[in-house]
């Protein structure tokens, strides 16, 4: 199957897996406020292989694979790419869950986690814990290749306890992959500190030295498009994936630079709350929106008020009332 790795127009941009984020809801939210020539690939949350490996696990992560029919409709008419990330230790497990993901018949690719530095996974010798285990790390990405005839991307880190780009990419590139997302961090700095895109500028100079033919992916403290491009200016990556950077501005793989008014924010945060409602019906917590009310309530007067009082919903009615009861108060018309 050709790769779409190869095939889009460089440099490519994406948005990063976010656990507890980028699920079909929010890619739909996103597809629907930015411009093709801004996004070009979208992730998956990271699924895990033991949970597709088995009959009652699968059920229940099979929501992290979810594709909306609507956001089916968004990917094929911008042409942008989705790609299922997944996650674990076992080669016979990637092989397998590829094999199945594939069978879906909804993803243009396969990613390797070998970056989410969390404790509990990094424990179980799995994801960036996969950095101390270079020889595992490979036969992971090759029994995953063995189990798809999708394009398999690996995203990582610069190090585990230390920066050791060069070694730990060095092995990557031995296995191939179609691209490699680099997170300018270690395990041990979490999310902590700056990113360092020297470090991944190393890692495109290394592929280049090689002569390999897989992409480098950049990742890190990224928040706008013209941050973006200047990376790809400055490091020689091939593309960029932002990840915090769109809690800033939902808004950040549009053209439009102007700054959205009280009333276009507040606008996509119901269209967000509908979509979260209609879609998991229950199915997921509620709570899971508030983390997502700074994006949209900030930048105007009263917006830590409209937080602090939406912060006490109990569901979708309840924000509603709210909402109305503050645009009331505000004027701000519907």
């Amino acid at each position: 199957m050709p790769s779409f790795w190869k095939d889009l127009s460089k440099p490519l941009f994406a948005l990063a897996p976010m656990e507890d984020v980028t699920d079909t809801v929010f890619r739909e939210l996103i597809l629907s406020v930015s411009d093709p020539e801004s996004l070009h690939i979208l992730f998956t949350e990271f699924t895990s292989t033991d949970g597709l490996c088995h009959e009652r696990g699968r059920v229940k992560v099979m929501e992290r694979l979810l594709v909306s029919n609507q956001e089916k409709e968004l990917l094929k008419a911008m042409n942008v790419k989705l790609v299922a990330q997944i996650w674990g230790s076992d080669p016979g497990k990637f092989r397998e869950s590829a094999t199945f993901v594939t069978s879906l018949d909804l993803f243009d690719g396969i990613d390797v986690n070998m970056g989410c530095p969390v404790s509990k996974v990094v424990k179980k010798k799995c994801c960036s814990a996969l950095i101390n285990y270079p020889e595992l790390a490979k036969e992971i990405v090759y029994a995953t290749r063995e189990g798809t005839d999708l394009p398999v991307s690996v995203k990582t880190r610069i190090g585990f306890n230390r920066v050791i780009t060069e070694e730990w990419i060095s092995h990557l590139l031995e296995t191939e992959p179609e691209a490699i997302i680099v997170h300018g961090r270690t395990q041990k700095m979490q999310s902590e500190g700056l990113a360092s895109w020297e470090e991944i500028g190393k890692a495109v100079q290394l592929r280049d030295t090689k002569g390999s033919q897989s992409l480098i992916l950049g990742n890190g403290d990224v928040c706008s498009m013209e941050e973006a491009r200047t990376k790809v200016r400055d490091y020689g990556v091939d593309g960029v994936m932002i990840g915090r950077g769109i809690f800033k501005n939902p808004w950040l793989f549009s053209s439009d630079t102007q700054s959205p008014d009280q009333k276009t924010k507040i606008d996509l945060m119901l269209r967000h709350l509908f979509l979260f409602d209609q879609t998991w019906k229950g199915e997921k917590s509620f709570n899971l929106m508030k983390r997502f009310f700074k994006i949209y309530l900030n930048g105007f007067p009263g917006a830590a008020e409209w937080r602090d009082k939406l912060m006490h919903a109990k569901d979708y009615p309840d924000v509603l009332l709210i909402i109305q009861e503050l645009q009331n108060q505000s004027n701000i018309a519907t």
